[in-house]
Formats: C-alpha cells, sequence, structure tokens
C-alpha cells in the first residue's frame, strides 16, 4: 500500500470542500492509503471513513510526511490571496516541506488565483513547478499557470464526477421545488439579501414554491438561511425550511428533486446541474461567473444585482415555467460531458507510479 498525504480546506465545515474530499477518496486507487489533514480530524475521520490528523500540529505533520510516498494537493482554490494572504503561504509551505523531504507531490484539480502579491506569486510558482503533475479545473488557472511555463491538464471540478446518495425529503413536498443557497459575502448587503428575500417571497406568492434553504457553511450561511426562512414564514408558513446536510453525497443528493437551485456557491450550482436541476447564479467570484458562461446559465454579477425585486423573481418564476424547454436546448448533453471529463482527475491519480 502506498501511503498518500490529502491536503486540502478539509474539516472546515465547508459542503464543497467537503465533497471535493469525497470525490478524491472516490477517485483514489485501491492501493493506496490516505491521510487526510484536516482542522478537525475526527468529523474527517466520522463522515469519510478516512484516517485523519491535525492540519495545525506542525509536530503531527512532518510525522504523517516521513511515513507517506506522496503529498496531494488539492483540490480547490488554495492558491489564492482573496480570501486571505496566509493561503499561499500555509499551502506553498506545506508543498515545499513535502518536496523538500522526498515525497511526490501532486497539485489536483487546483483553481489557481486571484494572487495579488508578489510574494504570493512567488510562492506558487515555487510550488506549482515542483510538482510531478498539476491538474487545474477551469482554462483560466491553466492560462496562469501556462504564463509561468507550468504545465497542467484542464478538466472540469471533479464534483461533476461525486456520486451522489438520493434524499427521500419529498415525500410531502408538492413542486415546484426552490433551493437557495446564498454565502456571506461584503458584498451581500443588508440591502441585497433584503431584495433577494423580497424576491424569493414574489416567487413564492405567484408559484406555491416550496423553498428549501441550504447553507453550505452553516458556521458563515446559517444567520442569512435564517433571516430569509423567518422572513417567508411570516408571508406563507409552511413552505419554507432550512437543510443542514453534511455528508456531501447526501448534499448533492438533495438537488435531485429540485426544480431550480439559486445559488452564490459554485459547487451549489455544479451540484445542481449535475443531478438535472435548472439553476440560476448570484456571482461573487470569478470562478461563479466562468461557470454561467460555460453552461449559459442566468443570473447576474453580485455587484450587478437589481435593485428591483420583480426582476429577480420574474427570471426565477420564468425558468420554473420554462425547466422542458430549458433541457430541450443541450444542456443535459452538456453535463453529461463535464461528468466524463472530471474523470480525467481520476486518471491522473490513476496514472501516478510509486
Amino acid at each position: 500500500m502506498r501511503r498518500v498525504v490529502l491536503c486540502g480546506y478539509y474539516g472546515m465545515g465547508n459542503g464543497g470542500d467537503e465533497a471535493l474530499l469525497a470525490t478524491l477518496l472516490q477517485m483514489l486507487p485501491k492501493d493506496v492509503q490516505p491521510m487526510v489533514l484536516s482542522a478537525n480530524p475526527k468529523a474527517t475521520e466520522n463522515l469519510h471513513k478516512v484516517e485523519a490528523s491535525d492540519r495545525y500540529s506542525v509536530f503531527g505533520l512532518i510525522n504523517v510526511l516521513k511515513r507517506s510516498d506522496m503529498f496531494i494537493w488539492g483540490g480547490g482554490s488554495l492558491m489564492q490571496d482573496a480570501t486571505s494572504a496566509r493561503n499561499p503561504i500555509y499551502y506553498g509551505g506545506l508543498m515545499g516541506l513535502a518536496q523538500g523531504m522526498g515525497l511526490q507531490t501532486v497539485a489536483w484539480a487546483q483553481g489557481v488565483g486571484p494572487l495579488k502579491h508578489r510574494l504570493s506569486k512567488w510562492i506558487a510558482k515555487r510550488a506549482f513547478r515542483g510538482c510531478t503533475t498539476v491538474s487545474v479545473r477551469d482554462r483560466h488557472s491553466a492560462d496562469l499557470l501556462a504564463d509561468w511555463q507550468i504545465k497542467s491538464v484542464v478538466a472540469p471540478d471533479p464534483v461533476w464526477a461525486l456520486a451522489a446518495t438520493p434524499m427521500d425529503i419529498y415525500a410531502d413536498i408538492s413542486r415546484p421545488r426552490v433551493a437557495v443557497v446564498l454565502r456571506s459575502h461584503p458584498a451581500l448587503t443588508t440591502y441585497r439579501l433584503a431584495t433577494i428575500t423580497e424576491a424569493l417571497q414574489k416567487l413564492q406568492s405567484q408559484t406555491n414554491a416550496y423553498i428549501l434553504l441550504i447553507p453550505f457553511q452553516p458556521a458563515q450561511d446559517k444567520a442569512i438561511a435564517q433571516t430569509i426562512c423567518d422572513a417567508l414564514n411570516d408571508k406563507i408558513a409552511n413552505r419554507s425550511q432550512i437543510i443542514i446536510q453534511k455528508d456531501p453525497r447526501c448534499l448533492k443528493g438533495i438537488f435531485r428533486g429540485v426544480d431550480l437551485a439559486i445559488a452564490m456557491r459554485l459547487h451549489g450550482l455544479i451540484m445542481a446541474a449535475s443531478e438535472g436541476c435548472q439553476c440560476s447564479a448570484i456571482s461573487y467570484d470569478p470562478k461563479v461567473s466562468y461557470l454561467m458562461e460555460d453552461l449559459g446559465i442566468s443570473g447576474w454579477e453580485l455587484e450587478n444585482l437589481p435593485d428591483d425585486a420583480h426582476i429577480l423573481a420574474d427570471n426565477w418564476i420564468e425558468i420554473l415555467e420554462n425547466q422542458d424547454k430549458n433541457q430541450a436546448l443541450g444542456l443535459g448533453d452538456r453535463v453529461s460531458q463535464l461528468k466524463q471529463q472530471a474523470l480525467f482527475h481520476q486518471q491522473i491519480l490513476i496514472n501516478l507510479k510509486a
């Protein structure tokens, strides 16, 4: 058995990153024994049935690396300094440590950037150049690496290929069903949140939609979901609820019974589209905008969100009323293609040699 260290934003309670880990574990060859670096090792072990180690313990990290053959870094937007300048230092430092100890290192399903600071760029270049193999999940990341003379394999986000667990929660919930996946962000101001809430109220009053508010990272997102849920239930009781699901396979499975997903989070859109759900995006990040463009998903940049709640509601109602027409436009074929192409990330793992 080859011992492999898996490093990412794991154990943080973020559904998208846990989905990346679940997909990575799903794709690993059978002769690999993984060890996950996690912010909450016990939670990771319970959720994914895999060994985990504290990502913050220097002694533990060195001990784990000493006993391992390979280091897999990813996936997701780890090497970026938009949310914190510490990200490149932490992840780049780990990569440098693993490479210095002679481990084979792989950058897997990366989303690279934005990198605003000179030090961040220097760390990123050094880390990626030391990798045996690099795969990225979008063309923009590949272009940035190409500017640095670093070769990479480009394939869609691995979560497209995550095996979903169907959720039997809709027996007493009539259609249409609308999932809402928002996240905290400086640009999601109180005013914009109020506009979205008013639009959802109008949507519900005109279609009698059942609205499921799904916080992907409850520690950050649940308060937003609760605010909307309370406002909706004040207008129409018992037609809205918050769903918290820690298992990413079950989280993806929720969307199989949903008619429309209104999402800010990238993996909310990926999970929804992957399960055949119509989507409307509210983009706070270039990676979400790239997906909107690729799939032809309707929506808005968060900072350009209309002030008029009627505009939002009318757009969402139109999507619901034209589900069959929208599905006939070829989105299903594109989704199937993305699922197949996402398996390139698995082929990289299969091709790795001891």
